[in-house]
C-alpha cells in the first residue's frame, strides 16, 4: 500500500478533484423557477408564432392558389406541345430508321450478290489452276522419266566404250609384250 502521507495526499487530492466537478455541475443546471420562466417564454413565442402563421395563410393562401392553378394550366398547354413534338420527332425518326433500313439491306444483299459471284470465279479460277498444275506435273513427271531412260543408255554406252577401251589398251600392251619378248 500507500504511506499514512501518501494515502492524505491522495485522499485531498481526490477531494478537491470532486468539489471542482460538482461545481461544474453545479453552474450548469438551472433552478425550478428559471425553468418555468423560459418555459412560459418559449410557449409565449410559440403563440404569436402560431397567430402570424394563421394571417400569413389566410392572405397568402387565395394568391398561391390562383397562382397554382396559373401555372397548372400553362404546364399543361407545355405539356401538350411537347406531347406533339414528340409525335413528329417520333414520326420522323420512324421513316429515318426504316429507309436507313431499306438501304443497309439493299447494301447486304449487294454485298452478298458480289461475294457469290467472287467466289464463282474463285472456284473456277482454282479449278482451272489445279488442272494447269496437275498437267504440267504430269508433263514434267514424263520429261523426268526419258532424262532417266536417255542418263541410263548414256550410262551403258559410256561403260560399253570404256570396256572397249580398256580391253583394246590390255591387246595393245599384250601386243607389244608379246612383240618384245
Amino acid at each position: 500500500g500507500f504511506g499514512k502521507e501518501q494515502a492524505e495526499t491522495i485522499v485531498s487530492a481526490l477531494i478537491t478533484l470532486s468539489n471542482v466537478s460538482l461545481d461544474t455541475v453545479y453552474k450548469d443546471m438551472v433552478t425550478q423557477a428559471q425553468q418555468e420562466i423560459t418555459l412560459q417564454q418559449i410557449m409565449a413565442h410559440l403563440d404569436s408564432i402560431r397567430k402570424d402563421m394563421v394571417i400569413l395563410e389566410k392572405s397568402e393562401f387565395a394568391n398561391l392558389r390562383a397562382e397554382n392553378e396559373k401555372m397548372k394550366i400553362e404546364l399543361d398547354q407545355v405539356k401538350q406541345q411537347l406531347m406533339n413534338e414528340t409525335g413528329k420527332i417520333r414520326a420522323d425518326s420512324k421513316l429515318d430508321i426504316n429507309l436507313e433500313r431499306s438501304r443497309v439491306t439493299d447494301m447486304f444483299t449487294d454485298q452478298e450478290r458480289k461475294l457469290m459471284e467472287a467466289t464463282t470465279e474463285f472456284h473456277k479460277k482454282d479449278s482451272s489452276t489445279n488442272s494447269d498444275i496437275s498437267e504440267i506435273s504430269n508433263k514434267i513427271d514424263t520429261e523426268i522419266a526419258s532424262l532417266k531412260t536417255l542418263m541410263e543408255s548414256n550410262k551403258l554406252d559410256t561403260i560399253r566404250y570404256l570396256a572397249a577401251s580398256v580391253f583394246t589398251c590390255l591387246a595393245i600392251a599384250l601386243g607389244f609384250y608379246r612383240f618384245w619378248k
